[in-house]
């Protein structure tokens, strides 16, 4: 599936839950990579980069620690990111309440 199609499907269920999301950079609409900063309020927010595991199975990694971080470390790793690969796509859910599925496995 299509980078841009991914992003759009992700902001299309994000709203019918009435979720907050914004696409902070598009990247490349068809194989662009995908950063996923999930704001959790107070406690922090995660980075999550979007990979494939052995199998070719979409998956999920943390960026900068398993555990939540501070706003201004996530900030310093999506820049970092950002200057590697410029047609990375940077999407920004808040959702303190845990409301927001990803679509595949934590690895």
């Amino acid at each position: 599936i299509k980078t841009s199609l991914w992003v759009q499907a992700q902001v299309k269920l994000c709203d019918l839950k009435i979720i907050p999301i914004i696409v902070r950079q598009k990247g490349d609409p068809d194989s662009g990579a995908i950063l996923l900063k999930v704001d959790r309020g107070e406690t922090g927010c995660c980075v999550l980069s979007q990979v494939r595991d052995f199998n070719g199975i979409l998956s999920w990694m943390h960026c900068c620690g398993a555990s939540l971080i501070e706003y201004s470390e996530a900030e310093t790793c999506i820049n970092r990111h950002i200057k590697r690969d410029p047609d990375l796509w940077v999407i920004e859910i808040e959702d303190p309440k845990g409301r927001f599925e990803l679509d595949g496995e934590i690895v």
